[in-house]
């Protein structure tokens, strides 16, 4: 019996969908403190990186590293913190934050620092259109589906 790729529900909840990539969903924090994007790889059932086969690791790393790479530049970044923590919400994802040292959790880690500050309707088509115009995805979403 093959187990279908769901989104956790705190994903889901705590998410905007942005795309996908060949193997991964782009979701966008809504949290406009910091520009903070979570790449899940759409395979039911994997908690760590070490669970996934060879290739969609080698396609996890590629992934990961062209997102980081693009984030790094549209947003002059001057770090990028990339995680795969998962003490919350075990569905295997990975964080990109953009950091910069003036931002109000420098130099500490963003979890837990201040309640999130969701995004306007208004940001979260400027965030998309930037987006859009600097990362090749296999598909934009404009919305997040139902599972």
């Amino acid at each position: 019996m093959t187990i279908r790729f769901e989104l956790h529900p705190r994903l889901q909840q705590d998410g905007i969908n942005i795309g996908r990539f060949e193997l991964c969903r782009l979701l966008m924090m809504n949290d406009s403190h910091y520009p903070w994007f979570l790449l899940i790889p759409e395979i039911a059932g994997k908690r760590e990186i070490y669970q996934l086969a060879k290739p969609e690791r080698d396609l996890l790393s590629e992934e990961s590293s062209y997102l980081a790479e693009n984030l790094a530049q549209l947003y002059r970044a001057d770090k990028m913190n990339i995680a795969a923590i998962g003490n919350l919400v075990p569905q295997l994802h990975i964080h990109h934050i953009v950091r910069y040292q003036t931002d109000m959790a420098w130099p500490a880690p963003v979890w837990g620092f201040a309640a999130a500050t969701p995004y306007t309707e208004q940001q979260i088509g400027e965030q998309r259109t930037r987006l859009r115009s600097a990362l090749k995805l296999c598909r934009f979403d404009s919305y997040l589906p139902a599972e």
